[in-house]
């Protein structure tokens, strides 16, 4: 696997501390794997607005839209608040899902035997769990107009934001949550409000319509929104695949992150349609923040991070032996003890950032012979 390009978005906050972790990784599995990417570093987020006057620049967009895959960290932070909403760091990320039409947001919540004791709820509810979470990611209310503020009186003013979706919209996201399912336990659980809401009620009837049509084999359930919820923290292993729309996703989705025990631990992966090539655009991302309360103390995890290269080198590479070992890498790990801060509990030495993606590049080189 030669000449794939990576642009690289390091962001704001902790994304720096992370992304140079698994940038070292890379440098190591260049030496060692065989293997050469193209990869080129761009600001984004706040230090962008800050060196270049907006989030993403329109030449760093152009390189995203030019990259086999894009490695993001992390964007935001309290000093860019009073910043103009299309310029804030955040508007950067929104930015590159729409123009990259990364309509498809894979969040796997998987808790490690290593861990398993350090999540929030029971032991026998945790150990072993595995679901993936599908959200839409470039449509619904984070996209739909009208939206704004307006004044109505003197003393009156109202915001609207618009829930929008079509059946196109509706039905490719589907067809990957299906297509993945198929791969894991078969089944399908589709999360709305269609009780409330008329995007809800469309939604399922779009969902239940493509898998009449086409993907029948597959176990099919409805959920409503705020009962899937309920249901993640009171029963979660009774889910495989979650599809859901792009807010609910983003409710949904941190909530299973909390599953596994800390934020850090969480990868994602974004994907675009399939292109003619056979390509697709892709960028892949930690769930976590820039969490500005720890950035420069090298207290951050980067195994979300890490995790998240790996999800790469599956999804947009289709290097699954390369990304087992990364994530056998990272189990061996925790397996001995060795724990950031945010997964402090049971840990026989707590280290830093740095120390972590030492310790994983070592046992990279155990696995490997190398």
């Amino acid at each position: 696997m030669s000449n794939k390009k990576i642009l690289v978005l390091p962001g704001d906050g902790i994304g720096n501390e992370v992304m140079a972790e698994v940038l070292n990784i890379i440098d190591w599995l260049s030496k060692t794997r065989s293997m050469s990417f193209d990869m080129s570093e761009r600001l984004v987020g706040g230090t962008a607005y800050d060196k270049e006057g907006d989030s993403i620049s329109d030449s760093t967009m152009q390189e995203a839209l030019d990259s086999d895959a894009v490695l993001f960290g992390a964007v935001g932070g309290p000093q860019w608040d009073n910043v103009e909403r299309n310029k804030r760091p955040e508007a950067a990320l929104l930015r590159l899902r729409k123009e990259l039409d990364l309509f498809a947001n894979l969040r796997p919540a998987v808790v490690l035997d290593a861990l398993s004791e350090s999540s929030s709820l029971k032991l026998d509810l945790v150990k072993g769990l595995d679901i993936l979470i599908v959200r839409e990611l470039t449509s619904g209310v984070y996209f739909g107009q009208p939206r704004g503020i307006s004044k109505i009186s003197d003393t009156e003013s109202k915001a609207i934001d618009t829930q929008v979706y079509t059946t196109s919209e509706i039905e490719r996201v589907s067809r990957v949550a299906f297509e993945l399912a198929k791969l894991r336990r078969n089944k399908v659980s589709s999360a709305e409000k269609s009780n409330v809401m008329e995007t809800g009620l469309f939604w399922r009837n779009i969902v239940t319509d493509l898998h009449k049509n086409e993907y029948a084999s597959v176990e099919l359930e409805h959920i409503l929104a705020d009962n899937c919820a309920m249901q993640l923290v009171r029963y979660p292993k009774q889910f495989d695949v979650i599809l859901t729309d792009n807010l609910f996703g983003d409710l949904l989705s941190d909530t299973a992150a909390m599953l596994t025990g800390s934020l850090g631990m969480l990868p994602s992966a974004s994907l675009g349609p399939v292109k003619a090539n056979g390509t697709r655009a892709a960028m892949y991302e930690p769930v976590h923040g820039s969490a500005p309360d720890i950035a420069g103390q090298s207290k951050a995890n980067p195994l979300a991070m890490i995790m998240s290269f790996a999800m790469m080198l599956k999804y947009s590479f289709d290097m699954e032996e390369d990304s087992k070992l990364i994530e056998k890498a990272v189990q061996n790990v925790l397996l001995k003890g060795l724990r950031t801060a945010d997964i402090k509990d049971g840990a026989d030495k707590i280290i830093s950032t740095k120390e972590m993606g030492v310790a994983v590049i070592e046992e990279l080189k155990v696995l490997s012979g190398n």
